[in-house]
């Protein structure tokens, strides 16, 4: 199984459907799509800054932007089906659907994830990874760093990840993966090859280089 985390910044690609519906023929069953923010996470932080909100207002308003995001991923791919507990999760994986995870309902209230910017859906994929036992996070984003480093401290400080994202992967075993847009069609042949490394994706390590 393989957790898939769609970047907010896909969200205006024309690619996009496509994808979802090669990754519902090749990974039916064996991947859970965590969704990013987007646009619906942007006008959150505006109208926080705006409005002067409080941040666990805030961070409830933005995990409903992954919602958003996500109800957007399943119009473009009906097949897609959103799951708001690990339970629902595990039942849609049984049935050769691919889930999307809605965090509302398991994250808003849990105390052990803090009501802040620094943890956004990239912290929370490799949470949610951590919670399923999933090996394997695959961050598929539509940028890449253009001096090869693929540490997460690196890409955490310069803003390709979210703040907290490096310190959370020093807690986990799950491996993380950068995936760039614009591999997708490789990306889809090695999951029916069930063939990991590959050379289209990049291997996040935990220290700088």
């Amino acid at each position: 199984m393989w957790v898939i985390k769609i970047g907010g910044s896909l969200q205006h690609a024309a690619h996009l459907p496509d994808f979802l519906t090669m990754l519902v023929e090749h990974a039916a069953g064996q991947a859970v799509i965590v969704p990013g923010g987007g646009d619906f996470a942007e006008q959150v932080r505006q109208r926080q800054a705006e409005m002067d909100l409080d941040d666990i207002t805030a961070h409830r308003m933005a995990l409903r932007a992954m919602e958003e995001y996500g109800a957007f991923l399943t119009s473009c791919e009906p097949r897609l089906q959103p799951a708001g507990s690990f339970n629902e999760i595990s039942r849609l994986l049984a049935g050769r659907i691919i889930p999307i995870w809605f965090p509302y309902a398991i994250v808003a209230e849990n105390p052990s994830i803090p009501a802040c910017w620094d943890v956004t859906s990239d912290t929370l994929s490799l949470w949610c990874a951590e919670q399923l036992r999933c090996r394997h996070l695959f961050i598929l984003k539509s940028i890449c760093p253009a001096n090869d480093n693929y540490s997460a401290q690196y890409l955490s400080e310069k803003g390709f990840l979210d703040r907290a994202f490096a310190d959370w992967m020093t807690k986990t075993s799950v491996q993380c993966w950068w995936l760039y847009s614009q591999n997708l069609e490789s990306f889809m042949r090695m999951l029916d090859l069930r063939d990991y490394p590959a050379t289209i994706m990049k291997k996040i390590t935990a220290a700088n280089r």
